[in-house]
Protein backbone atom coordinates (compact mmCIF):
# COMPACT_ATOMS: atom_id res chain seq x y z
CA UNK A 1 0.00 0.00 0.00
CA UNK A 2 1.52 3.33 -0.98
CA UNK A 3 1.29 6.27 1.34
CA UNK A 4 1.74 9.98 0.89
CA UNK A 5 3.69 12.01 3.42
CA UNK A 6 2.79 15.63 4.03
CA UNK A 7 5.06 17.30 6.55
CA UNK A 8 5.07 15.00 9.56
CA UNK A 9 1.70 13.38 8.80
CA UNK A 10 1.30 10.20 6.79
CA UNK A 11 -1.86 9.99 4.72
CA UNK A 12 -3.21 6.62 3.56
CA UNK A 13 -4.50 6.42 -0.02
CA UNK A 14 -8.27 6.56 -0.54
CA UNK A 15 -10.35 3.40 -0.48
CA UNK A 16 -11.06 1.87 -3.91
CA UNK A 17 -13.77 3.71 -5.79
CA UNK A 18 -13.53 6.88 -3.75
CA UNK A 19 -12.13 10.20 -4.92
CA UNK A 20 -8.86 11.28 -3.35
CA UNK A 21 -10.22 14.73 -2.49
CA UNK A 22 -13.75 15.99 -1.98
CA UNK A 23 -15.21 18.04 -4.79
CA UNK A 24 -15.25 21.78 -4.23
CA UNK A 25 -17.95 22.35 -6.85
CA UNK A 26 -21.48 23.32 -5.92
CA UNK A 27 -24.61 21.31 -6.66
CA UNK A 28 -26.16 22.59 -9.88
CA UNK A 29 -29.29 21.64 -11.80
CA UNK A 30 -28.76 18.93 -14.41
CA UNK A 31 -30.53 18.17 -17.67
CA UNK A 32 -33.04 15.43 -16.74
CA UNK A 33 -32.91 13.93 -20.25
CA UNK A 34 -29.24 12.98 -19.71
CA UNK A 35 -30.06 10.82 -16.66
CA UNK A 36 -33.70 9.65 -16.68
CA UNK A 37 -34.51 6.16 -17.85
CA UNK A 38 -33.20 2.61 -17.56
CA UNK A 39 -29.45 2.10 -17.71
CA UNK A 40 -28.33 -1.48 -18.33
CA UNK A 41 -25.02 -3.30 -18.49
CA UNK A 42 -23.03 -6.34 -17.40
CA UNK A 43 -20.14 -6.79 -14.99
CA UNK A 44 -17.03 -8.79 -15.97
CA UNK A 45 -18.56 -11.91 -14.34
CA UNK A 46 -21.48 -11.57 -16.83
CA UNK A 47 -24.00 -10.55 -14.13
CA UNK A 48 -26.34 -7.92 -15.50
CA UNK A 49 -27.58 -4.82 -13.71
CA UNK A 50 -30.14 -2.07 -14.21
CA UNK A 51 -30.08 1.45 -12.81
CA UNK A 52 -33.49 3.10 -13.11
CA UNK A 53 -33.30 6.89 -12.73
CA UNK A 54 -36.52 8.89 -12.40
CA UNK A 55 -37.88 12.12 -10.99
CA UNK A 56 -34.82 14.18 -11.88
CA UNK A 57 -35.45 17.71 -10.65
CA UNK A 58 -32.64 20.20 -10.19
CA UNK A 59 -29.84 17.98 -8.89
CA UNK A 60 -32.14 15.48 -7.11
CA UNK A 61 -33.26 12.09 -8.48
CA UNK A 62 -34.85 8.82 -7.42
CA UNK A 63 -32.80 5.72 -8.26
CA UNK A 64 -33.45 1.97 -8.20
CA UNK A 65 -30.37 -0.26 -8.60
CA UNK A 66 -31.01 -3.93 -9.37
CA UNK A 67 -28.37 -6.64 -9.83
CA UNK A 68 -28.27 -10.36 -9.06
CA UNK A 69 -30.91 -10.25 -6.34
CA UNK A 70 -29.69 -6.94 -4.89
CA UNK A 71 -32.32 -4.22 -5.00
CA UNK A 72 -31.61 -0.72 -3.66
CA UNK A 73 -33.89 2.31 -3.75
CA UNK A 74 -32.49 5.72 -2.88
CA UNK A 75 -33.05 9.45 -3.32
CA UNK A 76 -29.74 10.82 -4.63
CA UNK A 77 -27.97 14.11 -5.22
CA UNK A 78 -26.19 14.48 -8.56
CA UNK A 79 -22.85 16.29 -8.42
CA UNK A 80 -20.06 16.44 -11.00
CA UNK A 81 -22.06 14.01 -13.19
CA UNK A 82 -22.13 11.35 -10.45
CA UNK A 83 -24.28 9.92 -7.69
CA UNK A 84 -24.10 7.00 -5.25
CA UNK A 85 -26.62 4.29 -4.39
CA UNK A 86 -25.26 2.37 -1.42
CA UNK A 87 -21.84 0.99 -2.43
CA UNK A 88 -22.45 1.72 -6.12
CA UNK A 89 -21.28 4.87 -7.91
CA UNK A 90 -22.82 6.03 -11.21
CA UNK A 91 -20.79 8.45 -13.35
CA UNK A 92 -22.19 9.91 -16.57
CA UNK A 93 -19.50 9.66 -19.28
CA UNK A 94 -21.32 11.10 -22.29
CA UNK A 95 -24.78 11.10 -23.77
CA UNK A 96 -26.21 7.63 -23.17
CA UNK A 97 -23.10 6.07 -21.55
CA UNK A 98 -22.15 5.76 -17.88
CA UNK A 99 -19.53 4.05 -15.72
CA UNK A 100 -20.72 1.96 -12.78
CA UNK A 101 -18.36 1.16 -9.90
CA UNK A 102 -19.58 -1.28 -7.28
CA UNK A 103 -17.77 -2.27 -4.07
CA UNK A 104 -18.27 -6.01 -3.64
CA UNK A 105 -17.61 -7.97 -0.44
CA UNK A 106 -16.64 -11.63 -0.75
CA UNK A 107 -18.89 -13.41 1.83
CA UNK A 108 -16.35 -16.23 2.31
CA UNK A 109 -13.32 -14.05 3.08
CA UNK A 110 -14.78 -10.65 3.94
CA UNK A 111 -12.38 -9.00 1.49
CA UNK A 112 -13.65 -6.27 -0.83
CA UNK A 113 -12.91 -5.40 -4.43
CA UNK A 114 -14.09 -2.79 -6.91
CA UNK A 115 -16.16 -4.06 -9.84
CA UNK A 116 -16.30 -1.63 -12.77
CA UNK A 117 -18.75 -1.84 -15.67
CA UNK A 118 -20.38 0.37 -18.28
CA UNK A 119 -24.06 1.07 -18.78
CA UNK A 120 -26.09 2.25 -21.75
CA UNK A 121 -29.27 4.29 -21.51
CA UNK A 122 -32.14 2.35 -23.09
CA UNK A 123 -34.29 4.43 -25.43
Amino acid sequence: MSRTTSGSATIAPPAPGYASAPSKTKYVAVDPTLYQGDWTGKYANNKSFTVHVSGVSGFHAKVHYLSDGTSKYQDVLIKDGSFRVGDTKFTLLNNGKAQIKNVVTDPATGSTYLDTAYATLQK
